[in-house]
């Protein structure tokens, strides 16, 4: 069952962990990818791996904190495949730095790239999609948006934000059928999370956080997504879908 077929998607911060996931599904379900990210070497690997399986995927390198950016990527998408079904904004960066330790410079960077790329994403993507007679957006959030995070006051703050930004732009674009989710993972392996798990009782804390008795995959949230951008979830806008092993029900 090719569940994007026919559609168009652009994932943000796409060359490796949870977006490259996204990326590689999303092509697998039919989609027409446009993968984003300032790794450029490994963009470049990501694209020719859907390329390597039957997918069709280009790669463009992109600051999602630069307006001028998301402008060229967005121009890029429609030149090359004439519309945009579905946005992942996905680029994230993490912040422990606590609090009275950090910088306003190591704040600023945290919200420019978490929430500004986010709404730069949105502002320019959403026309296009208004033209098309409508869109999916996820924007990708994690479970320290749902409640209070020790030591990760920027990080924290910056994921509440995108939590309540998506459900303030599916309100203000459900009549143009622009659906607007956020996904909250929990705990998973990703190349940002590869050294804090090489330690195993940093690797032991993580596992005892959530009642499922695993750290989770890329491959876990990319299905969430999934979901999210088809249209089996046609009548799903504003929701929080935290895929976290169980942290958030505790």
């Amino acid at each position: 069952m090719m569940r994007l077929a026919n559609k168009v998607a652009i994932v943000t911060g796409a060359a490796g962990g949870m977006g490259k996931a996204d990326a590689v599904l999303f092509a697998k379900e039919g989609a027409k990818v446009v993968i984003t990210d300032l790794q450029e070497e490994k963009l470049n690997e990501a694209v020719q791996e859907i390329v390597d399986n039957g997918g069709e995927a280009i790669g463009i390198k992109h600051n999602v904190t630069s307006e001028e950016d998301w402008i060229r990527v967005v121009e890029e998408t429609i030149s090359r495949f004439g519309k945009i079904d579905i946005l992942v904004n996905n680029a994230g960066i993490s912040n422990a730095t606590p609090m009275l330790e950090m910088t306003v410079e190591q704040w600023d960077k945290t919200m420019s790239i978490n929430v500004t790329g986010t709404f730069l994403g949105q502002k320019h993507v959403i026309p296009h999609m208004i033209n098309n007679g409508g869109g999916s957006i996820v924007n990708i959030s994690s479970i320290a948006g749902l409640t209070g995070g020790s030591g990760a006051g920027a990080y924290t703050a910056s994921k509440g934000a995108v939590r309540l930004l998506t459900k303030a732009t599916a309100v203000d674009f459900a009549k143009h059928n622009i659906r607007v989710n956020s996904v909250h993972p929990g705990y998973i392996k990703t190349p940002m999370t590869v050294e804090l798990m090489a330690d195993e009782k940093m690797k032991a804390w993580f596992l005892s956080q959530s009642p499922l008795p695993r750290l989770g995959e890329a491959e876990d949230i990319a299905k969430g997504v999934l979901f999210l951008a088809s249209d089996e979830s046609s009548y799903i806008t504003g929701i929080e879908l935290p895929i976290d092993g169980g942290y958030y029900a505790k």
